[in-house]
């Protein structure tokens, strides 16, 4: 078998990103402007909210969503065990207290039934997320938290759905990554999806420094010359128009990419059917999967050899793989500062310890795909 080198993901930009940054380098504005403002309008006009603000990552634009919800010391925010650290690191950039739930090793989303055991008094918000492209279950957990507002970590999420509504689009406030592995990149950068116009003015002066106007509409006002009043307190979460010129060509985009990743995810489901220790994602009609990543789950039981181990030969072969996250509970920081054991969240530390990311992107052609295939049936 010929050896090829496959990574586990690559962005797809080119000569259209490449032109797109030419008229906010030769113009000379190059912080946010009207680059970032077209973004966010196509961003939002693709997820059906009425306000999309683009910020700096995902994790500021969770920051300032739990910032305009007014999460402080001694408030609660649910967050699954099983996801990227920033998702719980927000909470304590707030002041407050990270209550992790349990989740699901079929789908790794919350487990909505440990959901329910979580909430407390003092529950001010929680955080479901989408994993992988996959929405959690929004149904059971609206039903589950009644007046408590929910903040949709998608940020693998852009493009997704349940039962037909987008991801942005189910809780209060939806949050999105733009890094190179998601389906579309500006490089560094993220969005901010609400239909609720005050939370979306609030989090439209926080991200400018609690600025009571833009950058843009001062300087093109009629007295650009005076500062704005600084109402609240803010941060520099801005994106750049340069980044935002690439957003506005690679959005879209993400409808292509998407049927794209569809097409050949369900070319592994079915592919990867007879390997008897290998567990691919299954997805309902109740959801459009956005497939920014295909993660496998390896049943160690009947597997050839560990998880780990496999990861090595994959790896030896050319084929990246990763774990799918890390269970957060189990990272030296969580674990020491709420006292958790790996078992106390039984479901991500499954999750933790046997998921397995394989590579699914928009730069692969069949012939990796079927390498990928071919090498997992040889174990």
């Amino acid at each position: 078998m010929t050896k090829r080198i496959i990574p586990i993901s690559l962005p797809v930009t080119g000569e259209e990103e490449w032109q797109s940054t030419r008229e906010p380098l030769i113009n000379g504005w190059l912080t946010s402007g009207p680059k970032v403002r077209e973004f966010e309008q196509l961003f939002a006009q693709r997820h059906h909210v009425k306000h999309a603000l683009a910020v700096t990552s995902a994790t500021t634009a969770l920051h300032l969503a739990l910032m305009a919800l007014e999460v402080g010391p001694g408030d609660e925010v649910i967050v699954p065990a099983f996801t990227w650290v920033s998702t719980a690191n927000v909470v304590l950039y707030c002041g407050g207290n990270v209550v992790f739930a349990d989740v699901d090793p079929l789908t790794f989303n919350i487990d909505p039934e440990d959901l329910k055991k979580r909430i407390t008094s003092r529950t001010k918000v929680i955080i479901p997320v989408h994993l992988f492209g996959l929405c959690a279950n929004m149904d059971a957990i609206k039903a589950i938290a009644g007046d408590i507002p929910i903040v949709e970590d998608g940020a693998c999420a852009a493009g997704a759905a349940f039962k037909g509504i987008p991801a942005g689009a189910l809780g209060t406030i939806g949050c999105f990554s733009f890094h190179p592995r998601k389906s579309v990149t500006t490089g560094e950068g993220g969005m901010i999806t609400t239909n609720d116009d005050r939370l979306a003015d609030v989090m439209s002066m926080m991200r400018n420094h609690g600025a009571s106007i833009s950058e843009e509409q001062r300087h093109h006002g009629t007295r650009p010359y005076i500062l704005p009043n600084f109402n609240m307190l803010g941060y520099n979460y801005r994106m750049t128009d340069i980044q935002g010129a690439v957003g506005v060509v690679q959005i879209k985009k993400l409808d292509q990419f998407i049927d794209e990743r569809a097409k050949w995810a369900a070319f592994y489901i079915e592919q990867l059917a007879e390997i008897k220790w290998l567990r691919t994602p299954q997805v309902s009609v109740d959801y459009k999967h956005g497939w920014q990543s295909f993660v496998t789950f390896v049943d160690e039981s009947k597997a050839p050899f560990s998880r780990n181990e496999i990861m090595e030969k994959l790896q030896e072969h050319g084929i990246s793989t990763r774990p799918g996250t890390h269970a957060v509970h189990m990272l030296s920081f969580y674990a020491e500062k709420y006292k958790i054991k790996p078992r106390d969240y039984s479901g991500a530390q499954e999750a933790n310890d046997y998921s397995m990311s394989i590579p699914l992107h928009n730069r692969m052609v069949a012939e990796d795909y079927d390498y990928v295939v071919k090498f997992l049936k040889s174990l």
